[in-house]
């Protein structure tokens, strides 16, 4: 049976309790490391307690600071829970971000020390941190470590011969600083207390209620809001826990046969492609066979809904509808059922065989994923919430799966509709700002109290950037976002300004705005600066005529030119990642003005009026990407 968590007041107490109900049930497998790392309950709690000795031994004092940037790994969880059962408070990310980032984070955040993933993240930081006074610093790695440093073995066999002052901190305070990106290129430190994530531990059960032994497959950065807080909940239910990455994904699918899986609407999307690629090997014939049931099965599910009262685009059907719905779906029913003893059997076994829940999170999932995995008769769930909110705020169920919507508030949580302008709380049915209050609402952005401010009223409501409204049932349907962040279909968020003031770096830009919520990768409206246009074709002997623009916009030569400069100013600017670069773009003729309506009469572009006005050339961008 599952533990009940809800006496708790510190992440630490966790584990003694489930090493004690589960001591010989995997809690952790990581099938990919060489060697092989498979290690039970008690074994966790074991290692964790020699790791946090270890960092006592080493120095490390309550409440003090340590940042760990290392990614996915067995170790990883082990040394957060470590720092944890220390009474420290740990400051989260990933190796791979840029070292410039790394160390304003390490800077920012008054870290005493720092764990590192191995030797290759130590030598980006190295050269850079003579001006940090750390007491020490640790290689989650088996590598040597330099003179004063531990590797993993090393600080456990510290560990083991020392002795351990158990976390004795109070409900409120503070666990731990995920770094969030703010518009002016410098991250947020996100202020998440002992209170905030044991939220997210104990009423995480009304979306996946597990039983010990569970498998559960896990891709997600280890780092990330979303995937921390699901994890702390899956290993305290006894959840086996098996590591994978995008190269093993789909093998690990067949091989480990997950139950359970937290994922982004991008990785849920790579199956449905893999899915439907494969039905295009098919000889024709059955292929065709395939998309007639397929389509019988889509009218079988949108009936459904409509005749369970759970249809997004007829949320409040009358008695006829549901009625007549009733009458098409038992009809079509047999169909359905023809479809899945041919194709949607064979498509959950190569899947595994044996989800029985998947869970959605970090961006809004697209109709045809939802109706899909419906089909297939996959049960996915999809999730809403922010880091500054641990991060889980509305949650759809088994029990109540309505597709297109972001769910229902957790226990403890409450949603308000509010006008972008105003502020006056609108009627369940109209759109807004979605505000969101409830225990999981962080303690606020460290050392920044404007930030919190702005972000969290006298009344402790956090404003979420997102635009949104409530049906009458309390489902969360969103619409849209108020802020600039845009969050990309794996759930990585980019702020658009400093990439955007990057690509007006190029002579050959006028204007620019970046597009792709919900998408692969970014995009971009761009007005040309045609004067360096002409000239450049001048230098290069071109023959185009610069007498009709809209003649010569797609030209691919203009085009292959405008990809160059897009490349090179977004991979000179600081702090470049891969996820900032722009895939597709459109070249337009209208700039954006005050006359217009695109621009705020300090200069600053509308998103929103920008994105309405070129809504249909944005919608065929990504189609051709």
């Amino acid at each position: 049976m599952s533990i009940d968590h809800s006496q708790l007041s510190r992440l630490s107490q966790i584990w003694p309790i489930v090493a004690a109900k589960f001591p010989d049930i995997v809690a952790l497998y990581d099938p990919h490391s060489k060697p092989q790392v498979k290690l039970t309950y008690s074994q966790v709690w074991e290692k964790i307690q020699q790791f946090a000795s270890g960092l006592q031994a080493l120095g490390l004092k309550k409440d003090e600071k340590i940042s760990i940037f290392s990614d996915n790994s067995p170790r990883w969880l082990i040394s957060d829970q470590a720092s944890l059962t220390a009474g420290a408070v740990n400051v989260v990310r990933s190796s791979l971000a840029d070292t410039q980032e790394l160390l304003y984070i390490l800077k920012d955040s008054e870290s005493v020390a720092l764990i590192v993933e191995n030797l290759k993240t130590w030598q980006k930081l190295e050269p850079h941190l003579g001006e940090f006074p750390l007491k020490f610093v640790i290689l989650l790695s088996d590598e040597k470590a330099p003179e004063g440093m531990y590797n993993f073995e090393q600080l456990l066999e510290l560990g083991s011969s020392a002795s351990l002052t158990l976390d004795n901190r109070d409900i409120d305070s503070l666990a731990t600083l995920i770094y969030t990106s703010g518009t002016s290129g410098q991250p947020k430190g996100v202020m998440l207390s002992q209170r905030n994530l044991l939220h997210q531990i104990v009423n995480l059960s009304v979306i996946v209620k597990p039983q010990p032994g569970c498998r559960v497959l896990s891709i997600l950065p280890c780092w990330h809001s979303y995937e921390r807080s699901c994890e702390y909940y899956l290993l305290s239910q006894g959840c086996t826990q098996i590591y994978t990455s995008i190269r093993h994904f789909k093998n690990d699918l067949k091989e480990h046969q997950p139950q359970v899986m937290i994922g982004v609407p991008r990785i849920w999307e790579s199956l449905y492609e893999g899915i439907i690629k494969q039905f295009q090997q098919y000889p024709e014939s059955k292929q065709k066979l395939i998309a007639n049931l397929m389509k019988f099965s889509e009218d079988y599910i949108l009936n459904k809904r409509i005749a369970q009262g759970l249809s997004i685009e007829n949320i409040s059907p009358s008695i006829g509808q549901k009625t007549t719905a009733t009458i098409r779906s038992s009809l079509l029913f047999p169909l359905h059922l023809l479809g899945d003893r041919l194709i949607y059997q064979k498509i959950r076994d190569n899947l595994g065989g044996q989800f029985e829940i998947l869970v959605s999170g970090g961006g809004a999932l697209a109709k045809h994923l939802d109706l899909f995995f419906e089909i297939i008769e996959i049960p996915l769930l999809v999730g809403y919430g922010l880091t500054e909110t641990s991060p889980v705020v509305t949650a759809r169920t088994v029990e109540r799966n309505l597709r297109g919507s972001a769910g229902t508030p957790l226990p403890e949580t409450s949603l308000k509709i509010v006008h972008s302008e105003t502020g006056q709380t609108l009627p369940n049915g109209e759109t807004g700002i979605v505000l969101v209050k409830g225990t999981q609402v962080m303690q606020g952005y460290y050392n920044k109290p404007e930030a919190t401010a702005k972000a969290i009223d006298a009344q402790g409501w956090f404003n979420t950037g997102d635009l949104g409204w409530l049906s009458q049932e309390n489902d969360l349907i969103l619409t849209g976002r108020a802020k600039d962040t845009i969050v990309l279909s794996n759930g990585e968020n980019i702020e658009p300004e400093p990439i955007e003031n990057a690509c007006s770096r190029s002579p050959f830009i006028d204007q620019i705005m970046l597009v792709g919520q919900d998408q692969k990768a970014l995009g971009a409206l761009i007005v040309p600066n045609w004067e360096t246009v002409k000239n450049w074709a001048k230098t290069e002997a071109l023959e185009l005529d610069f007498s009709s623009l809209d003649k010569i916009l797609d030209k691919e030569i203009i085009l292959e030119k405008y990809r160059q400069e897009l490349t090179q100013q977004i991979k000179n600017r600081p702090g470049y990642r891969p996820d900032d670069q722009v895939k597709t773009f459109k070249l337009i003729l209208e700039p954006f003005s005050q006359e217009n309506g695109m621009m705020t009469q300090t200069l600053k572009v509308k998103r929103p009026v920008v994105m309405e006005h070129y809504r249909d050339i944005i919608v065929g961008m990504f189609d051709k990407s």
